[in-house]
């Protein structure tokens, strides 16, 4: 059976792809889901791990010191949403927005204590850029708060499609668990 004229019903060029017989181009998508999907697999579990990594040495660490600083401890909180974040994309296959901008907020409050602690006299550009440095800090999480309001306004009154087949596949995966 000849091959249809593409470029006439589309109005471009077709691939090579398009012209291969039926089988090749059935070989060829499958091969290439198969290689995605276990890229996407190795990249979870490679992002999963040093995620785990990066927590148990910033552990031993505050084991070492003998103490934990609230810095230390938003640091494991960002270590614990990043494993969050993974976790829902593997079970889902789908990446909440939301976890992004918790990760900023919790890093942008980890920044800011970090400043506030450093003594003025210690401070790189003395007490006037501390104080820009801090107020510009507290804009960005408040922006950021904002923009999670909006979001969560946003995906409540006015759901996608997406967002309910998202939360339908997150609540079965929380019951599959139980």
């Amino acid at each position: 059976m000849p091959t249809p004229d593409l470029s006439k019903q589309t109005g471009r060029k077709p691939t090579r792809l398009e012209h291969a017989p039926a089988r090749v181009r059935q070989f060829a998508e499958i091969s290439g889901s198969i290689l995605t999907d276990g890229f996407h697999l190795l990249g979870l579990f490679a992002i999963g791990a040093a995620t785990v990594w990066s927590a148990v040495i910033a552990y031993m660490h505050m084991f070492d010191k003998g103490a934990a600083s609230v810095e230390d401890l938003l640091l494991l909180f960002i270590y614990l949403e990043i494993g969050a974040m993974v976790g829902i994309y593997f079970k889902t296959n789908r990446l909440p927005v939301r976890f992004l901008i918790y990760v900023a907020l919790t890093a942008l409050t980890r920044h800011l204590i970090g400043a506030i602690n450093v003594p003025t006299n210690h401070a790189p550009s003395g007490p006037a850029t501390l104080e820009l440095n801090t107020l510009v800090l507290a804009a960005s999480i408040a922006l950021l708060a904002a923009a999670v309001l909006v979001l969560r306004y946003g995906s409540h009154y006015f759901p996608s499609e997406a967002t309910a087949a998202y939360e339908t596949d997150l609540q079965s995966a929380e019951k599959g668990d139980r």
